[in-house]
């Protein structure tokens, strides 16, 4: 365990035991000095310890704790206006103990807050929002834009193929690294202040169900974000995104990279997908009813058209259709065997040219405006690397 993880867990068992003990009472002063002992060592080695909770993530020092992902506390941290987190010089144990007691008022709604008035005396233990008015945020504005500049894109190839052989070999759909990809994705879509759509482009054509499946996570949660929907929607689209095309392991690696015309026989192979990955998620995760609904139906058309074919026409699920709209334009955008990868302009062309008949026109519109407004940047996948970009002359 790494000393900044191994503070943030004493941190939390403090937090945690003041809800349970007054002040005073040993218990609780044994956790309080345990946590400060804790943040003693940490600053043995890092005199200015600095800690944000952004997005489910806590990035110390630029990094992401990976280890930390979802961290109760650190949410709740987030939620309670608590961003980031600053040791700036010698603490006393009073200090410590006086900024965890403003902490867990904070977290307490019906314990009097008055961590508005120490704010405003003098401490080494800075405190708050990221980006609020007064404070230092020099640190807090660097780190998020470098957390993840140089970002390798390359756990979370690696975590996609792992499921993938995962559920080819054993039939487990690993939902937990299913999450963690999406956190990461979502992690590096905010790297550099602004949203951008890190999206994989293809070494060889193999690998285009991994780069595929992560691009449209990606495109998903963007412009689920663009439409305004809830955070926990955003993530719940792009777990979508991400296993909308599970049914393709099932299909022969030959058959996926034919670059002629598929018979008969491949081409019912190839649009039975739909159908092969709603059953795979739903057969080992009833709580991916979503996912297997995106699934099922991300080929289907605004005029009933696509595949599988509807017993009776009706209306798909909204994250079906946005799924849907981001599924074709990574797919024009991608080189595949029997053709080349099309510019974002003739691939958006084609979009709005069937709007109406295959795709949602209000999907269509406020897509169009997201590629547009945001930067796409496309990463090689023997480099999936996102860099700083080169600054204009």
């Amino acid at each position: 365990m790494t000393d900044p993880t191994r503070f943030l867990t004493s941190l939390g068992q403090a937090l945690a035991t003041m809800a349970l003990y007054p002040a005073g009472h040993p218990a609780r002063e044994r956790v309080v000095d345990a946590a400060f002992e804790q943040l003693q060592r940490l600053m043995q080695e890092d005199p200015t310890p600095r800690i944000l909770f952004i997005d489910g993530e806590v990035v110390y020092s630029r990094q992401v704790l990976r280890q930390m992902s979802e961290w109760e506390w650190g949410i709740r941290l987030a939620d309670a206006g608590i961003q980031r987190l600053e040791f700036l010089g010698q603490i006393t144990g009073d200090e410590f103990e006086g900024f965890l007691t403003d902490v867990y008022q904070r977290l307490s709604p019906d314990t009097p807050d008055t961590s508005a008035a120490r704010q405003m005396t003098a401490t080494n233990i800075r405190y708050g929002p990221v980006g609020v008015r007064g404070a230092d945020t020099s640190m807090a504005a660097e780190a998020v834009a470098t957390a993840t500049i140089a970002y390798s894109l390359q756990d979370e190839v690696h975590a996609i193929e792992w499921m993938h052989e995962e559920v080819k070999q054993t039939g487990n759909l690993p939902l937990r690294e299913a999450h963690a990809v999406v956190r990461s994705l979502s992690l590096a879509m905010h790297s550099q202040g602004a949203i951008f759509l890190p999206l994989l482009e293809l070494k060889q054509f193999d690998q285009y169900t991994t780069t595929h499946c992560s691009n449209v996570a990606v495109l998903s949660m963007g412009l689920a974000e663009h439409l305004g929907l809830a955070s926990e929607h955003v993530r719940g689209v792009g777990v979508a995104g991400l296993l909308h095309d599970l049914g393709k392991i099932r299909i022969p690696k030959e058959i996926l990279v034919k670059p002629g015309k598929f018979t008969e026989e491949e081409r019912n192979m190839m649009q039975a997908h739909p159908v092969e990955g709603a059953r795979i998620i739903l057969s080992r995760e009833r709580s991916l009813d979503l996912a297997a609904v995106v699934a099922y139906e991300h080929h289907v058309m605004l005029n009933g058209g696509g595949y599988p074919a509807l017993r009776f026409q009706r209306d798909c699920h909204y994250a079906s259709k946005l799924v849907h709209v981001c599924d074709v334009y990574d797919a024009l955008r991608t080189d595949r065997p029997y053709r080349g990868a099309l510019p974002s302009e003739e691939a958006l062309s084609y979009l709005a040219e069937k709007a109406g008949t295959e795709f949602d026109p209000d999907l269509v519109r406020a897509f169009t405006v997201m590629i547009r407004e945001r930067s796409e940047r496309r990463l090689r996948l023997d480099r999936p690397t996102i860099e700083p970009e080169t600054p204009p002359l």
